[in-house]
């Protein structure tokens, strides 16, 4: 019979991470539920935030998200963004914590906010359209990020 070792920290106790993953959900959302949302009858509800700077905003967006880079939300936010509606933010991808910062910004102004994981890498990887300097494009998505189909099932 094989042993297996400890892990190296004590897992928390059930009651603590069903908090920690309750409260994720709360904080977090992702590209196939932005998605959705975005293409529901009578709107998403929220507003749809690209943090980046213009050169990456012209490299590619989200069709029909804000553009607001992280450093101007507090010039900016008051005059874009009514705080009665909910805020979305993204970034880049995964490896960028822009998104994080500018959630930061505007809850730090009284914005209720969530942050989108996988940012633009994520929405292009799993096959949805975007906007570029010179018009929309759509590129095939990757089966590593996509399930075939379309519906992960999770």
């Amino acid at each position: 019979m094989t042993t297996i070792a400890p892990l190296p920290v004590t897992p928390p106790t059930p009651a603590e991470a069903a908090a920690h993953f309750r409260a994720s959900l709360a904080f977090h959302t992702d590209v196939s539920d932005v998605a959705a949302a975005l293409a529901a009858d009578g709107g998403p509800g929220f507003v749809l935030l690209d943090s980046r700077s213009t050169e990456s905003w012209d490299q590619g967006h989200i069709p029909g998200a804000l553009h607001l880079p992280t450093a101007q939300i507090p010039a900016l936010a008051p005059r874009l963004l009514d705080p009665a509606v909910p805020v979305v933010t993204y970034c880049w991808g995964p490896a960028c914590n822009g998104a994080t910062r500018a959630a930061l910004a505007l809850a730090e102004r009284g914005y209720r906010v969530r942050e989108m994981l996988g940012g633009f890498e994520y929405w292009v990887r799993e096959g949805f359209a975007h906007e570029t300097a010179d018009g929309a494009e759509r590129r095939a998505a990757d089966p590593l990020t996509a399930p075939v189909g379309g519906v992960c099932g999770c």
